[in-house]
């Protein structure tokens, strides 16, 4: 053994990196580690992964003529320098267990699937590759994990001895008899067979002990013949797959990789309780080897380019040149042939020995030794052969099963008849199938089926950092689930359903394209794609030649492939793997989370199933025992009958307390909480809510309410099965669930703010699919979250242990919006509750933002619903007292605002804080409105002081919103929605102040003073620069507010006597205020009537101002100022004329007449006021002109030819103004105005252009 195997302690693992040496390419001359065959060179490399064996000592050279009949005292004794091969009686077994190398892909399981390309015993792999060389028979069983073929021996022999004994595997007889072998019959071992063994085993002892004068012990070898090969015999086939504790940590200290997540269930298929192991494979007596690793050592080795995980049980002995040497017995009159060679080679090869040491003897009788070099075998005199033939085999027979064996989980049956050139491939699995009885009793199933589980394991915890992974496990498991049966292995079944649903991950987002390929490429149900290597391995064990078979049939239809010669094996290339993945069964990968849900819940359903079945029913559970008193849930309810109005979230959160004893008592359906059942079902109550809630949120987004309303439902009640059964709820949980319940809140939000569809969302809330269905009943089985829903009003009083019911009542589709906002509310309170809890206060900052927000939201939503609904209250009936009913809508309304406004405050959101405090100032004017007193004939009184309290408490949230803001900047449309809400509170103040001004209670010149105070803090926040779609508003606003303003001025102005000063001073802001106001009204070129009306007072105003003068000069003028001003209303007739004809344009009528049953248009135009307008216009045109004509006509001094052209043309439109008839229609009339008014424009010297200042 060489130095570095030598330095490694028994039973300790090996750094992979610790490589033993490497036979690479190079001169023989200079370089020992080099072998070469002909002219062509053969790489080996051997990397020991684990080895049991102490470092190696130096092995007792025997003195000549030492008589190896007689056995050494230390015969038999166990002796870790030999291993194995010093436990049997008959030394150093070439017999391998039919499960060896399972053992090994046990321990090693990172290696397998992808990594590997064999794993078997180093017999059967010498075995394969001296096929061509060989007449012995060779049967071996082969299965495939991804890339990985598995070799193992499968004695027919031994298994028809069985058959005959337990009537087991007679299908698999029959049809060995009927095609292979007609007459067989078992062959007993020669007695020189026996003879070899024992004096090999006797010369190992003495090359450890070193004393060839030992005392012999009595022995008869004769005797012990048949009980040795009793014994070799029985020990072949395990009993059962169960392992214990210690069997456990044994593997443990040989695998190299990380041990399993926990959390997959079957992580350790045995670790439970010992009622629960996994059923027996078949009985086989007392001496079971399991399915334990035995080798003394494993190693990974690499011929040429393939790379297998061999074990071996070959001593190795130090001495000689190098460190490590192994040895071998050979008598003296036997030339060694091509087999011994190749045998010896390869031995060398695999465990990376350099030297050979050969004893020779003559009947027991030791001759001498002989050292002979690993390269210098295959020169050996009588057994040289190539050892490019020997790569040659390897690689055909590789390519041969990597091209057929292409079935995870099937058994395939390599097999070679005695004497016979023809080497076949059988698939037992379909055979066993296709048998009409014991379909499915194969002793492999198990094994293969846990191999495949455990490698999925181990890819899982490799999937999280490379989802290439993915397609691979899918097979692995899909395969595994395929060969067992649910009722024997349920454990596997339900954790292999948990891990498939843990492939579709439900919180990542959608993949782009070349992701989604890049998945779809990774794996395939029953086969893998070969990826460009053709890099499998053959393994075979070198028996006894035993059994005949030459007369085989070559045609043989049962075969899945043939070799039809053995030489065609030393053909370079002559078999190449050809096998290819199938598309059909690529890893499904959707870009439709609703579809990836399905799959989870598919894998779900089975795993309960598994789970369900799996349970123990009533009548299989142990009987009571009468002294043992049974535990009643029991709650004493008595201290709380004081406050009978118990918060409705509190049944929300029955099982939120995060450090709650763990269950110690059986669950509804039996299981004891500890058990694989109780924690399996765990996991899939769990994985099922997570993926429900999926689809409740894609369906959200979707705008399927009520099918969201299904599955948030269908969430929340695997939560609370998982309640049911669970202990302690962990953080995440508690994190989960609180999401659950601010989704349901979004969508009782949504449902109540779409109460218009109510009938859809009902039939998309009561539609179930028969897997909801299946997974509600395994659900009923652990929780009672089945029962009624409550009533709406019952919410608030359900006490502590209503839990089934609050969720219920949580997911409900009910038909009333104000339920429907309570609930929602209560969902995020409950929410809230659990984040702010002591578990999860530290770690959920970002989430219970984002549940604040949603709290802030529902208490805004329900303080607009019950605002809305005092405003209906209004609207019902005329009434001059405030009801009782109104009151206790807007508390409700003013205390869910406060709240709101908390919760914003404390996210430190101010936009919605502001939005907050302007939805309270419009409660605060609803009140006002209310308080308006307003009796049937509306008639209305005085402005009430509980009207001017409630506007100013509207003020003062508005101005408290817009502090909030602090600028524009911060949320431009919410301060341009605070800014007109104020604006208009103003307005709406000053204008009620001025309608209906108390003169009861103030002054005139107070009521002036509040009415100038608002109508200019309106007009403060008229926001005439800054362009949007409110701006037409503002300058309508504005010119209103300036109108009213000069209307007002204009009073005072006619009502004040005595203080000439206080008079001009009105008149000059009357004046003012009217120019402004004509100037916007002019500019909004949309508002004819209210310039007309406007420019009409405003001719009033200058007429009043004319009668107290007392000349004709200063009357003149001001005469022909105000037919200026008249004048100016061509542009009020010009688009009223303008509309009309657009009017008519769309076909609403062809002569418009004023009449009241048109005093609308689709123009929006009032008629009725245009027809009371025109009425006012023709009145005050016609005595303007009238006066003016006569103050003209007078004058004493002489008129120049302007001022008799100026009268001529007064005359001519006071004479056209007459003849017209009161009859003609209303558009001929306004289009007669429009005209006269431009007749008189150029007189007056201005035009159509002229801006009003």
């Amino acid at each position: 053994m060489s130095a570095s195997a030598g330095d490694t302690e028994p039973g300790i693992p090996k750094d992979d990196t610790q490589e033993r040496n490497t036979i690479s390419p190079a001169d023989d001359s200079k370089q020992d580690s080099a072998i070469c065959s002909s002219s062509s060179e053969i790489k080996s490399r051997a990397v020991v992964k684990y080895c049991a064996a102490p470092p190696p000592s130096t092995y007792a050279l025997l003195q000549e003529k030492t008589d190896l009949k007689l056995p050494p005292a230390n015969w038999l004794r166990e002796n870790s320098q030999l291993g194995s091969a010093g436990t049997t009686v008959l030394g150093s077994s070439s017999k391998s267990k039919p499960f060896s190398s399972f053992g090994m892909a046990y321990d090693f399981i990172d290696c397998i699937g992808d990594d590997v390309d064999v794993v078997s015993d180093s017999e059967n792999i010498k075995k394969l590759l001296k096929i061509p060389y060989s007449k012995s028979h060779v049967s071996m069983a082969v299965h495939r994990v991804g890339r990985t073929l598995l070799l193992d021996e499968l004695d027919i022999q031994e298994l028809f001895m069985r058959s005959s004994q337990t009537g087991d595997w007679t299908w698999l007889k029959d049809f060995y008899q009927r095609l292979m072998d007609q007459k067989w019959q078992r062959k007993k071992k020669s007695k020189e067979h026996w003879y070899q063994k024992a004096i090999l085993s006797k010369f190992l002892y003495y090359s450890i002990n070193g004393d060839c004068a030992a005392e012999p012990v009595e022995d008869n070898l004769n005797d012990g013949d048949e009980d040795c090969g009793a014994q070799e015999f029985s020990s072949s086939w395990p009993t059962t797959f169960t392992s214990s504790d210690t069997e456990e940590e044994s593997a443990a200290c040989k695998q190299e990789s990380v041990p399993m997540d926990s959390k997959y269930a079957l992580g350790q298929v045995t670790a439970v309780p010992q009622e629960q192991n996994l059923p027996a494979l078949f009985n086989e007596g007392e001496n079971s080897q399991g399915l334990r690793n035995d080798f003394v050592r494993n190693i990974m080795w690499t011929f040429e380019d393939i790379h297998m995980l061999v074990g071996s049980n070959m001593p190795i002995f130090g001495g000689g040149r190098y460190p490590a040497v192994s040895l071998k017995l050979r008598d003296n009159n036997k030339p060694i042939n091509i087999l011994t060679g190749i045998d010896y080679w390869l031995d060398n090869l695999m465990c990376n020995v350099p030297e050979l040491v050969m004893c020779f003897h003559v009947n027991g009788i030791v001759q001498k030794y002989e050292m002979i070099k690993t390269e210098d075998i295959p020169h050996l005199e009588n057994s040289t052969f190539s050892t490019r033939v020997v790569k040659d085999i390897a690689q055909n027979i590789l390519s041969f099963l990597k091209s057929n064996c292409t079935k995870e989980g099937h058994t395939y049956w390599l097999f070679k008849a005695s004497g016979s050139d023809i080497v076949k491939l059988y698939d037992l699995t379909t055979l066993c199938e296709e048998a009409e009885e014991e379909k499915s009793h194969n002793p492999f199933t198990l094994p293969v089926a846990v191999l495949l589980y455990k490698v999925a394991c181990n890819l899982m915890l490799k999937a999280s950092e490379n989802r290439k992974h993915y397609g691979t496990i899918r097979t692995l498991l899909l395969n595994c689930v395929k060969l067992l049966d649910q009722d024997r292995h349920p454990q596997i079944i339900a954790s292999a359903h948990y891990m498939l649903s843990e492939l579709f991950q439900l919180d990542e987002p959608q993949e782009d394209d070349d992701g989604g390929e890049s998945l779809r490429a990774c794996g395939s149900e029953d086969s893998y794609s070969n990826d460009g290597r053709e890099e499998d391995e053959d393994l075979e064990e070198d028996s006894d030649d035993s059994g005949s078979g030459s007369n085989s049939p070559q045609n043989d239809s049962k075969a899945v492939a043939v070799i039809r010669s053995v030489g065609e094996l030393s053909v370079p290339e002559k078999y190449k793997s050809t096998q290819l993945i199938r598309p059909g069964c690529a890893f499904p990968v959707s870009q439709d989370k609703e579809e990836r849900c399905r799959h989870v819940l598919n894998y779900v359903l089975k795993g309960l199933k598994a789970v369900d079945g799996s349970i123990k029913k009533e009548s299989d559970l142990p009987a009571v025992d009468p002294n043992i008193p049974i535990p009643l849930k029991y709650e004493d309810r008595s201290a709380g009958r004081g406050n009978a109005a118990e918060k409705g979230v509190s049944p929300l959160l029955e099982r939120v307390g995060p450090y709650q004893a763990d269950q110690k008592h059986p669950t509804r359906s039996g299981m004891i909480p500890g058990t694989w059942q109780h924690q399996m079902k765990l996991q899939l109550f769990l994985k099922a809510s997570k993926a429900y809630y999926v689809l409740s949120d894609a369906a959200t987004n979707l705008l399927k309410y009520g099918r969201a309303l299904r599955y948030i439902k269908l969430s929340l009640q695997c939560y609370d099965a998982y309640c049911c059964i669970g202990g302690a709820l962990h953080p995440h949980v508690l994190m989960f669930h609180s999401q659950c319940l601010s989704l349901c809140g979004d969508i009782q939000l949504m449902l109540a703010q779409n109460a218009n569809i109510r009938a859809a969302y009902q039939e998309e809330y009561s539609y179930q699919t028969k897997e909801d269905q299946e997974i509600l009943h395994s659900l009923h089985r652990e929780s009672s979250c089945q029962g009624q829903p409550l009533d709406a009003r019952s919410f608030p009083t359900v006490t502590h242990v209503c839990h089934p019911s609050a969720f219920n009542m949580a997911t409900d589709l009910a038909m009333d919006p104000e339920y429907q906002l309570f609930v929602s509310g209560k969902c995020y309170e409950a929410a809230y509750e659990l984040l702010v809890s002591h578990t999860l206060k530290d770690d959920a900052s970002d989430q219970l933002a984002q549940v604040l927000k949603r709290l802030g939201n529902i208490r805004n939503e329900m303080g607009v619903y019950y605002m809305n609904q005092s405003a209906a209250l209004q609207t019902e009936k005329a009434k001059t007292l405030v009801s009782v009913a109104e009151q206790e809508m807007w508390k409700k309304s003013f205390a869910f605002f406060e709240k709101g406004m908390k919760d914003f405050e404390a996210i430190g959101d101010s936009t919605n804080k502001a939005l907050l405090l302007c939805n309270t100032g419009k409660l605060m004017r609803i009140c006002a409105q209310a308080h308006s007193g307003v009796p049937a004939d509306d008639s209305r009184g005085e402005f009430s002081p509980e009207e001017a309290l409630y506007y100013h408490k509207a003020i003062d949230y508005y101005l408290r919103a817009m502090r909030s803001l602090s600028c524009r900047e911060n949320h431009q449309a919410v301060w341009d929605s605070v800014n007109w809400e104020l604006s208009t509170t103003y307005f709406t103040l000053a204008t009620l102040l001025q309608d209906y001004a108390p003169l009861s209670r103030k002054a005139p010149e107070q009521i002036e003073r509040e009415v100038t105070e608002s109508m200019m803090k309106s007009l403060k926040y008229c926001d005439l620069q800054t362009e949007s779609a409110r701006q037409p508003l503002y300058q309508y606003r504005a010119a209103t507010i300036h109108h009213r303003l000069a209307s007002m001025y204009h009073s005072c102005f006619r009502n004040q006597v005595g203080d000439e000063r206080l008079r001009k001073h009105h008149r000059s802001l009357a004046e003012l205020h009217y120019s402004k106001a004509v100037y916007l009204f002019l500019s909004l070129k949309d508002a004819p009537c209210e310039l007309l009306r406007a420019l009409l007072e405003r001719v009033a105003f200058a007429e009043f101002t004319m009668a107290a003068q007392n000349s004709s000069a200063a009357k003149q003028k001001s005469l022909t100022a105000a037919l200026d001003i008249m004048a100016e209303t061509r542009f009020a007739f010009q688009m009223i004329h303008a509309e009309i004809l657009e009017e008519q344009r769309e076909g609403s009528q062809a002569d418009i007449l004023p009449s009241p049953a048109s005093d609308s248009s689709t123009s929006g135009l009032n008629l009725q006021e245009v027809t009371k307008l025109i009425v006012l216009f023709e009145s005050r045109f016609s005595d303007l002109l009238l006066q003016l004509i006569k103050l003209m006509a007078k004058t004493k001094r002489k008129p120049s030819k302007s001022d008799e052209e100026l009268l001529r043309t007064y005359k001519n439109i006071y004479s056209k103004l007459l003849r017209c008839d009161k009859n003609t229609p209303l558009l001929a009339r306004v289009q007669l105005y429009a005209e006269l008014l431009q007749l008189l424009a150029p007189q007056t010297g201005r035009d159509d252009n002229t801006d009003m200042a």
